[in-house]
């Protein structure tokens, strides 16, 4: 299913947010929203996902978002949050189940097939034995993952993810960005949200960079895209306090497929 963006604008009163913003996401793609805060990137998935009213078109498959039902939105886009703080004692379980509920209809409860789908999603996020685990009690990285077996479990052929490693440790980045790639290999196409060149350089497909004035700078490979230029110009901060940026040979990523061209290099601060 092919995500389809075309001239999108917003605006919060008089404050311009958006600018024509045009781009698509195709199936199997993983796809970075790469850009500093404050550039517009969590309204872009708000627009995306129904909740602001904003000028231009999005489509899925040709199929015009705002003629559909909410229920029928979320069968079709999976949201992934920064973070969630449960106020209640669910189980990771009953976290997963709630992805089922675009698909439940009338007031009975998900079905056997529901909680089958759920069982299906923790086990391959690895999660499986945790499944009666409250999900407060769990690790960072952990409730991440349980987050995307949610998503997972609406069934959805387009994931969004809002900064999906943020505040987590280095390994647990590396354990929800695998777990993030491997997603793409059964078609469904992904669009992350993400402050972090390296990520991009070496997870992801392509790049759209979101400048602070609501416009794309750049729309291509992350080896392409993603320059030392590009992030001074995105970050200013960085140049301005004498930080050093050292360009990177990033690991080529496919939608199917990881093919080592050379070692990384990080970007260097």
């Amino acid at each position: 299913m092919m995500l389809d963006v075309k001239q999108l604008s917003f605006a919060y009163g008089d404050r311009p947010v958006l600018d024509a913003v045009s781009f698509a996401v195709r199936p199997g793609e993983l796809c970075a929203l790469f850009g500093p805060n404050g550039s517009g990137k969590s309204t872009l998935y708000r627009c995306i996902l129904g909740h602001l009213r904003h000028q231009g078109s999005v489509t899925l498959d040709g199929i015009n978002l705002r003629s559909l039902a909410p229920a029928k939105v979320a069968q079709r886009i999976a949201y992934v949050p920064q973070q969630h703080a449960s106020p209640f004692p669910f189980t990771v379980f009953d976290m997963v189940v709630m992805g089922r509920t675009p698909h439940l209809g009338g007031v009975f409860g998900p079905r056997r097939e529901d909680l089958e789908i759920c069982e299906r999603v923790l086990e391959s996020v690895g999660l499986a034995a945790e499944s009666r685990r409250p999900y407060h009690t769990l690790s960072g990285g952990q409730r991440q993952l349980v987050l995307i077996a949610r998503a997972l479990a609406q069934e959805s052929d387009l994931l969004l993810l809002d900064e999906p490693t943020a505040s987590l440790d280095f390994g647990n980045q590396m354990l929800v960005w695998h777990m993030i790639r491997e997603l793409t290999t059964s078609g469904t196409a992904v669009l992350v949200c993400t402050h972090d060149p390296n990520h991009v350089l070496q997870f992801c497909d392509r790049v759209l960079a979101l400048g602070r004035d609501g416009r794309f700078l750049a729309d291509g490979p992350p080896v392409e895209a993603v320059t030392p230029e590009l992030v001074e110009i995105l970050y200013p901060e960085v140049s301005d306090r004498g930080l050093e940026l050292r360009a990177a040979s990033p690991r080529t990523v496919t939608g199917r497929a990881q093919a080592q061209t050379a070692p990384a290099q990080p970007f260097a601060t």
